[in-house]
This record gives C-alpha cells, sequence and structure tokens, in this order.
C-alpha cells in the first residue's frame, strides 16, 4: 500500500521599505506601507519586517540611503543565521532598473517594487482571455526598460577582454526586439478583444447601465451579489474582482444592467491602467456610476481622491454618482478626553455626526452629486439596503425616461414604507 507524504509549503517571508518625505509624512508612509503588507499577503508572502527612513527624496542610486541599506543587509545577514531566511525585500514605490541593480548588489537577495508586485495579483486573479492579455502587456512594458539588469554577466569587461565585448549588447537588443514585438502582438488581440465586447454591449438592449467603482477592496463584489442575487468572487484581499462582471439586475419590475469592476489603488502603475482600459470600458459607458467607500478605512477621504482621480483620467468625471459609504458594522471610532485639547481627528467621530458632515459634502464631491445620493450601508450585514435600492430605483428610472423616451415601461412604485408595492 503507498504511503503519502503530504509536504507543507512554505510561506516566503519579506521585508518591506518605505521612505519619509516633506510630501509623505510617517502617518501617511506608515498607511501606504499598512497597504503594502496588505498587498504582499494578496501575493501569498508574510510580512516579518519594515524599515522606514526619513530623507528629502528618494536617492536615484539606491532609493534608500547607504547606511539603511547596510542595516536591512544586517537584518537579512541574522535571520539567515537564526535559519529564518528573508525571502524577499519590496520597496513601496516603483524602482528603475539602476536601482534594482544596486540594491540586488548590495543585499544579494530578490527585489521587487511595489508596481512588480500588483503586476504579480494581477498575473494571479487573471481568470479570462482579456485579463491574462492585459496583465502580460503590463509586464511587458513593465519589463522593456529593466532588461539591462538580466544580462550583467555578459556586459562589457573592464580591460577591453577579447570575445566580451559584443554578446551581451547583441542579446540584450535581441531580447528587446521579440518583447517590442510580443508588445505589438498582445496590442493587436486586445483590440480584437475590445470589438468583441463593443458586439456584446450592443447586443444588450435597451438597458440602463450602471457601474460600481471604488477602491480596491471596499465591498464593491458583495454588494453585487446582493443587488443581483449572484455568486460573485469576493474575498477580503486586493484584487479580488479583475474581470469586469454584468449582471441583470431588476428593482420592482425596473431591469438594468450591473457592472462590478476591478478596484482602483494608490500609485497604481500607469502600464496597468493603459493596459486595463478595454476592461474599464464598463466605466466609461455607464449611465451611473456607484462609488462604493469603505467608511471604516482611517484612510477612506484619500482613497475617495484617487478614484475621483481616475475617474476623472478616464473622462468619466461629469457622470452622474451616487456615493455610498459601505462596512458601517466595522466602523470605530474613540472619544476624545476632556483634557485631551488636540484637534479632532476622524477616529473621535462618531458614525451618526460622520454621516451628517459627509451628506452636506457629497456635493462638493462632484457636480453629478446630491446629498439624497449619499448612502450608509453595510452590505455584509444588508443595513440600510431598501433605502439605498429605493433611491436607485428612482435614479436609473429617470435615467431610462431620458435616454429612452419611446420605450417606457408601468414601473412599480415604492409605497411609504420604502417596499415595493
Amino acid at each position: 500500500m503507498k504511503e503519502f507524504v503530504i509536504t507543507e509549503t512554505k510561506v516566503e517571508t519579506a521585508v518591506i521599505v518605505g521612505l519619509i518625505t516633506p510630501q509623505q509624512n510617517e502617518r501617511k508612509t506608515t498607511e501606504y506601507l499598512n497597504e503594502l503588507e496588505f498587498l504582499a499577503e494578496t501575493a501569498g508572502a508574510r510580512v516579518i519586517e519594515r524599515f522606514t527612513q526619513r530623507v528629502l527624496g528618494p536617492s536615484s542610486v539606491t532609493y534608500i540611503g547607504s547606511g539603511k541599506l547596510e542595516e536591512i543587509a544586517q537584518f537579512i545577514k541574522q535571520k539567515e543565521e537564526e535559519e529564518n531566511p528573508v525571502g524577499m525585500v519590496i520597496f513601496d514605490d516603483e524602482l528603475s532598473a539602476k536601482q534594482i541593480r544596486n540594491i540586488e548588489q548590495a543585499l544579494q537577495i530578490k527585489i521587487l517594487d511595489r508596481t512588480s508586485l500588483i503586476l504579480d495579483i494581477f498575473a494571479m486573479r487573471a481568470q479570462t482571455a482579456a485579463a491574462k492579455t492585459q496583465v502580460e502587456l503590463a509586464q511587458y512594458r513593465y519589463m522593456l526598460p529593466r532588461l539591462t539588469r538580466l544580462w550583467t554577466h555578459l556586459e562589457r569587461q573592464r580591460g577591453g577582454s577579447v570575445g566580451l565585448r559584443g554578446p551581451g549588447e547583441t542579446q540584450l537588443e535581441m531580447d528587446q526586439r521579440i518583447i517590442r514585438h510580443r508588445i505589438s502582438l498582445l496590442k493587436q488581440r486586445l483590440v480584437e478583444i475590445d470589438q468583441q465586447k463593443t458586439t456584446q454591449r450592443k447586443n444588450r438592449g435597451r438597458l440602463i447601465r450602471v457601474a460600481l467603482v471604488g477602491y480596491t477592496n471596499v465591498g464593491k463584489s458583495t454588494m453585487m451579489n446582493l443587488l443581483s442575487k449572484s455568486e460573485i468572487f469576493a474575498e477580503n484581499k486586493l484584487f479580488a474582482t479583475l474581470d469586469t462582471t454584468v449582471r441583470k439586475v431588476i428593482i420592482g419590475n425596473l431591469p438594468f444592467l450591473l457592472s462590478d469592476t476591478v478596484g482602483f489603488i494608490r500609485k497604481l502603475p500607469t502600464d496597468l491602467v493603459e493596459s486595463f482600459k478595454s476592461t474599464l470600458d464598463e466605466v466609461r459607458e455607464a449611465d451611473l456610476l456607484i462609488h462604493v467607500v469603505d467608511i471604516s478605512h482611517p484612510d477612506f477621504e484619500e482613497q475617495i481622491q484617487v478614484v475621483e482621480k481616475t475617474l476623472g483620467d478616464l473622462g468619466c468625471a461629469d457622470k452622474p454618482q451616487m456615493i455610498v459609504f459601505n462596512k458601517i458594522d466595522a466602523y470605530t471610532w474613540v472619544e476624545k478626553e476632556a483634557d485631551d485639547l488636540t484637534p479632532p481627528t476622524k477616529e473621535n467621530i462618531p458614525l451618526d455626526e460622520l454621516m451628517r458632515t459627509w451628506m452636506a459634502k457629497a456635493p462638493l464631491l462632484s457636480s453629478q452629486i446630491q446629498p439624497t445620493d449619499c448612502f450608509f450601508i453595510s452590505a455584509r450585514e444588508r443595513q440600510h439596503i431598501d433605502e439605498m435600492k429605493e433611491i436607485l430605483y428612482k435614479r436609473v428610472r429617470a435615467l431610462h425616461v431620458q435616454k429612452y423616451p419611446y420605450n417606457d415601461f408601468l414601473y412599480d412604485q415604492y409605497d411609504t414604507n420604502g417596499e415595493i408595492q
């Protein structure tokens, strides 16, 4: 009888590094590193230490100073002696080829930056042909200017050693040509996929399109499952949803199309945004945007700004919007003591007061948002869902009558209790 031996897969350990600069204070750096750690966990790594350095700006040679680099090297050496080796060092900003090469020479370990980590997660999450093609295109665009570090063993040698001067340059140029050719093929493939998707969208009939947008991991997929009664994959990890999903939703007897899109994030790689423009066509062609926000996140206001900037880059800033603050069940606050004279922060504001504040702020976010379009819900606990559905019904109905005046329906109305008759 055969014996089966179960071997445990050892989780790769990581160290993360960030900078405190005049443009990025300590609190913001801590928040960015928290997010970077979450990204690492999503990719399957475990962060065991974080390093920060207060500088005027990143070094063009090694990103951090030589002293901090030596401190990290000593930590890695110590962990090796303890037989708990560090698998990688992850930096919170995008690194140049020169920086990566110099840091690798100093630390003798795998080096990742925020961009390569996000690309790795996207590659892991991609399921459809479109998403895989988009991720591959972004990876090649990221790789192209950094190819030099892959061929350092074939570079020119000092002293002009015979036979060692040409091959490195020839091989490098050959690889660059191969990658440029591959990028060209992938772009052509994406054009074909985009044409197919455009045809699919044209065949969806005269229905209003509503798109869920927001920062990553704010609960968009949970809202999608709640409104469409479907089983879209939802998980407490970054970028759980990568492929755009579209479902037909009916409130009362009013049908419309609801799409769940990829989440946005701070410092999102430019190449990734460019590659995923076809996926974000659902946002550009939507009649109504539902901006989902995680109210329990300590830095949710900056997340709102990131999403609004991305929408502006996509040319969607003027679209009709609703803003939905999710996860009110996870919101916590601490009451200030009487002798505490420091200015109050978001952590000291009770939820009821915060709700009144943001109801008033809603018109300032966008000319398309009214105070009545600002909601506070818990999709997981199903709190205040009926109120949101009532307003969503009215907004979609108004858009439908405006867009298709000759395709009117006899819509059911809500009664005074907010229930569908």
